[in-house]
């Protein structure tokens, strides 16, 4: 049951006027918020208060943070998604995509062939599209937490730098041109976007940058810094850092997939509050101990990593092509559940968003 503290919270922000209605998430001091993304769906926008309410009750806390996708294929604001987060009493954290159909993540070092280009963006071919989704961001007057364009020092996304950069990028590690052009066009992309929506009024929006903990290529032009567009671009550093996926991934501890990627990320702003806005390890008992992860992992966000301000738990399950299975659900096993239920009722984890103007 979600506590009286939190519906007092809703009350009053429901008694406030207009122009009072705050505007941004807090920076926790101490401790950082709980989060999840709870299985919307195929393409991750099917957004329900249901969904959200059995998480909360299965793992016996509330979500401070709730996030899903949004899709620049279709078009338009999500607006009955955030009307199911908003009811929660959480914050979303929108995963803003400039994909179009089929949402087909790269095959052999491929991108999907219906993509968006970073360059149409930038030479206005969306703007229409962008400042409705910014007009109707700013009618909503709620704080948002937007991570446009995320996982972009990876390999499988379209807007990834090895596809906005030229053949070269995605076969060599150690070129510079084309190589550098991928990072460049997604840091001018994420600037004209942000200049974009800030234009229209939408004051309410703290704005993701959202790298892969590991960097694919590993190569001194994907970095993590090299697609940062500046500190006045960006209220929040973010990760997606998980342990084994997929069957023929090698286990490693939270500690192993965490680290390095938290330490770079560190290094690219030394100011900006972290949010890992993806983690989670798939059920392989024949490889690792999936509880002992999850223990770990929430054990060091909340006392080695002290920038963390916020964790997402994804939770999710899927068929792959070769028939094996990725269960990352939170109650994958009764070891499991216990293990998350352990380590997030820690009082360090805050199960409910706390606003400033």
């Amino acid at each position: 049951m979600v506590p009286n503290f939190r519906w007092f919270i809703l009350f009053w922000v429901g008694l406030t006027s207009a122009a009072e209605v705050p505007t941004h998430l807090s920076i926790p001091k101490n401790g950082a918020y709980a989060g999840a993304y709870v299985d919307f769906g195929e393409t991750e926008d099917t957004v329900t208060v249901q969904a959200i309410r059995n998480f909360e009750s299965l793992v016996g806390k509330p979500l401070a943070i709730v996030a899903f996708s949004s899709y620049w294929g279709k078009r338009s604001f999500p607006k009955e998604a955030l009307q199911a987060v908003g009811e929660t009493g959480s914050v979303p954290l929108i995963f803003w995509s400039p994909w179009d159909p089929p949402y087909q993540e790269a095959q052999s070092g491929k991108p999907a062939k219906t993509i968006i280009q970073l360059q149409d963006i930038l030479n206005g071919k969306f703007d229409t599209y962008i400042d409705q989704w910014a007009n109707d961001a700013k009618t909503y007057e709620k704080p948002l937490l937007v991570s446009w364009g995320l996982e972009m020092n990876g390999e499988w996304f379209p807007w990834s730098g090895v596809f906005q950069g030229g053949s070269k990028a995605a076969t060599s590690g150690n070129c510079v041109e084309p190589c550098a052009l991928g990072p460049k066009t997604y840091q001018d992309t994420f600037r004209y976007l942000v200049n974009r929506v800030r234009a229209r009024g939408a004051k309410n929006i703290a704005w993701v940058f959202h790298a892969n903990g590991n960097n694919f290529p590993e190569a001194s032009w994907n970095r993590m810094a090299a697609y940062y567009p500046g500190p006045e671009y960006v209220d929040w550093l973010a990760l997606s850092v998980y342990g084994k996926q997929f069957i023929g991934e090698e286990w490693s501890s939270a500690e192993q997939a965490m680290d390095g990627p938290y330490q770079e990320i560190s290094k690219v702003d030394t100011k900006k509050p972290i949010l890992i806005a993806e983690w989670g390890v798939a059920d392989f008992p024949k490889f690792g101990n999936k509880a002992e992860y999850l223990r770990d992992a929430l054990k060091l966000m909340s006392s080695r990593y002290s920038r963390v301000k916020g964790a997402i738990f994804w939770h999710e399950r899927w068929e792959n092509e070769d028939g094996t299975v990725s269960n990352l659900y939170v109650n994958s096993s009764k070891e499991v559940l216990d293990a998350y239920k352990t380590g997030i009722a820690n009082p360090f984890w805050i199960d409910h968003p706390v606003f400033e103007q």
